[in-house]
């Protein structure tokens, strides 16, 4: 396997992006450059220039890291329920490491970047007896999809050097984003935008957040005699020298410039509407990139629950089939093996709403115990699989609501 893979991921997850020199016969290294067209804001959009942009930064690495730090384990159905199938040849890849020098989560959280930043992302499975024993980050840009001619399975070409390997379908780990569309690519626009916006407020603040000002003279000067003041104002003003005391003579005066132009002042407000439209285009509330003008107290845990059902909910599926399609046998998912995360963590903060709404399902003998027991991703216990009212003792006569003594037999 060829290393790109693996300095690409220094650019991702490690000291910061890295410059290095491309080969013009490496042809994924150049896409990477050329590719990518200009905005009609200005500047061109890849997975460089947007990892550049906060907004985009911020919620590339928490859909990652979330998925990432998520456990995964293999599960076999029981009756009742569910258990852990820790003995499983599958449970360390997906639970434990993905291979002697990556962690399982570590390898996630990879491809989706990669699937985040260029529509795919793939691993290697490398099999030993028809069991797959590692797996190995392969560069999105190396792997091309196609369809077998003659059974319409997906196969993939990967590119080595000048060396294309071809692989069965239940031979790469393949996560793709929504629609197979990379959101850096989707709202190149908006990411463009952002950009610039910044480079303007980088320009608007430089100077201590205040315009400039007008030194007028009396006498007509020259234009050394001009350069010279305004050099020497600005070394003696600038920096370290901001708000000290001027002295003038001549008979000049200082008239400082204090209206800022109606772009200005809105300025903050549109770059915030522009961190709205990045969080939309990554498909998170707001408020988890640290937008926080329309969080509260009252609705932060609701949007926190909305990022679990409506971002992270649709990428789990797609790694628990990813998993089940290269590490199950189509035998061992009929029999009731499969992949599951646990998302128990984020859901700590509804804990008591969970545990309100699962006692009201017991009580109305909706739910066994061993039902609830598998929602909180617990093993079945012995005799968990009755729809008796725990809130009842059992043998307590049922109440009534006539005026019979107990044990007396209604007329």
């Amino acid at each position: 396997m060829s290393s790109r893979p693996v300095e690409f991921l220094k650019g991702i997850f490690g000291s910061g992006i890295e410059k290095k020199s491309v080969s013009l016969s490496d042809s994924y290294g150049m896409e990477s450059i050329f590719v990518a067209p200009n905005t009609v804001a200005g500047p061109a959009i890849n997975a460089v220039t947007a990892l550049r942009v906060p907004a985009v930064y911020s919620a590339i690495v928490l859909i990652t890291g979330t998925i990432g730090s998520l456990p995964a384990k293999v599960f076999e159905a029981a009756h009742g329920g569910k258990q852990t199938a820790d003995t499983h040849p599958a449970y360390r890849l997906v639970h434990d490491e993905a291979n002697d020098w990556t962690s399982a989560g570590a390898l996630r959280a990879a491809l989706t970047a990669d699937a985040l930043l260029h529509d795919h992302g793939f691993a290697f499975a490398n099999r030993v007896n028809e069991r797959v024993v590692e797996f190995i980050r392969l560069d999105p840009r190396s792997v091309t999809i196609k369809a077998d001619e003659i059974t319409g399975e997906p196969v993939y070409e990967v590119r080595d050097g000048k060396t294309t390997r071809r692989y069965n379908y239940r031979d790469i780990l393949h996560i793709s984003a929504p629609l197979g569309l990379a959101p850096i690519k989707a709202g190149r626009e908006a990411i463009g935008l952002a950009k610039v916006m910044e480079k303007h407020a980088a320009s608007l603040f430089a100077n201590g957040a205040r315009p400039g000002g007008a030194i007028r003279s009396p006498l007509k000067l020259g234009d050394v005699a001009k350069a010279n003041i305004a050099n020497s104002w600005h070394a003696r003003f600038q920096g370290a020298g901001n708000g000290g005391t001027a002295i003038l003579d001549e008979g000049m005066d200082y008239r400082s410039i204090d209206a800022m132009t109606s772009t200005d002042a809105e300025f903050t407000a549109t770059r915030v509407e522009q961190v709205v439209e990045i969080a939309r285009l990554f498909r998170i509330p707001p408020h988890l990139i640290f937008e926080l003008s329309r969080a509260t107290w009252s609705n932060a845990e609701e949007m926190f629950q909305a990022f679990l059902t409506l971002t992270l909910r649709p990428w789990l599926d797609a790694w628990e089939w990813a998993y089940a399609r290269a590490l199950l046998t189509p035998e061992e998912r009929a029999s009731g093996y499969y992949v599951e995360f646990v998302v128990d963590d984020l859901l700590t903060a509804n804990a008591e709403t969970r545990a309100n709404v699962y006692a009201q399902y017991r009580a109305m003998g909706a739910l066994t115990a061993n039902e609830v027991r598998a929602g909180l991703n617990r093993a079945p216990i012995d005799g968990g699989n009755t729809l008796d009212n725990p809130n009842i003792t059992p043998g307590k006569p049922a109440g009534q609501n006539d005026n019979r003594k107990p044990g007396e037999v209604a007329a």
